[in-house]
């Protein structure tokens, strides 16, 4: 077969014909050259490779993924994208994703909901070839009908237990206790917690209560509900500080996350307290808030890329063994001493 010398015009990309010809072999032989097939000789393999530079051919990627029935694609549905505790979740996943050559599609789930969307529907119209949610989801019953059909893994909460969905998650109620304790362990009598939403939000308030229950009954703690916002922080802690609760206000405060501390920042400030002289105060998730240095949050570091690269693996090794057992990982907190807790002050 003769090579040909024409070369695509510029409103008519190469095809895999095009290589074909070029480098004087079928077009079957192109498509194994270009499925990494190791029953193309070194020669033929050369030609066709040559030809493909030549020619500037790229294969087109919807084509392929009909022939090997993959898209080399992973659906990554983030409960909210406003949250910064993502961005290091996300660069554990794809550090480990990426490498394996697979590509990750985002959707966010509050804009979704918002909008009226089906993730479900959405990410099996893509053909992805498995799905990561990270952090809370409400609708438990669309994520069970993608798993039915999909390998699914859940990566920084507790649930909802499905059969063969594996939960990769930080050990919240274990660092709910490490913040209480160091605040008790400060001197602090007077405690009190910005509480979340869902299973994350309860482990965490678990651990407080559990904290204050273990070391006697000469500390009094109280629990105000907070949404993971900074607006919501703001509010519920107003609402511990403000003098018109009555009584003596708390002296030491847990948020339940670094956006909520935020906002407690902003209310003490409102309020005449310094922190920490006044108030001292912990976040949780060790994000880029808690190291900004005119905030220097103490946090409890939740190990987040480690739990997106451990959700990768089992991600990897569902879409290897997709009748697996679920499996369930909880990775270990540290807590984070920067500039915002303090002993209280004397009486």
């Amino acid at each position: 077969m003769e090579r040909s010398n024409e070369r695509p015009s510029a409103d008519r990309p190469p095809t895999i014909r095009g290589v074909a010809e070029r480098a004087g072999v079928s077009k079957s032989l192109v498509s194994l050259v270009l499925q990494g097939s190791p029953r193309v000789s070194d020669g033929k393999r050369q030609a066709v490779l040559e030809a493909i530079q030549e020619l500037g051919y790229r294969p087109n990627a919807a084509a392929r993924s009909l022939v090997a029935r993959r898209t080399h694609t992973v659906g990554v549905l983030l409960d909210d994208m406003r949250n910064p505790w993502f961005v290091e979740v996300l660069d554990g996943l794809n550090s480990l994703l990426h490498a394996h050559g697979l590509r990750m599609l985002m959707a966010d789930g509050r804009l979704d909901r918002r909008a009226g969307q089906d993730f479900a529907r959405t990410f099996l119209e893509l053909r992805v070839d498995g799905i990561v949610v990270v952090g809370t989801l409400p609708d438990s019953a669309g994520l069970a009908a993608v798993a039915e059909r999909l390998p699914t893994v859940i990566a920084g909460d507790h649930g909802p237990r499905l059969p063969r969905v594996d939960i990769v998650a930080n050990d919240d109620e274990r660092g709910a206790r490490l913040a209480t304790e160091h605040l008790i362990g400060l001197g602090h009598t007077r405690l009190a917690h910005i509480a979340g939403q869902g299973l994350v939000g309860e482990a965490r308030r678990r651990g407080f209560e559990a904290a204050v229950r273990a070391h006697g009954p000469g500390l009094s703690a109280v629990v105000e509900s907070g949404d993971g916002t900074e607006e919501g922080g703001y509010r519920a802690a107003v609402r511990l500080l403000n003098p018109v609760r009555g009584g003596e206000r708390p002296t030491a405060l847990f948020a339940f996350n670094d956006i909520s501390g935020v906002g407690a920042l902003s209310a003490a400030e409102e309020l005449g307290l310094a922190v920490p002289a006044d108030l001292s105060l912990v976040g949780y998730d060790n994000t880029y808030l808690s190291r900004i240095r005119h905030l220097w949050l103490n946090s409890v570091n939740n190990a987040s890329h480690e739990v997106g690269r451990r959700a990768a693996r089992c991600l990897l090794d569902r879409m290897e063994r997709p009748d697996g057992p679920a499996a369930r990982q909880l990775v270990a907190p540290e807590l984070e001493i920067r500039g915002s807790t303090a002993p209280p002050r004397p009486a």
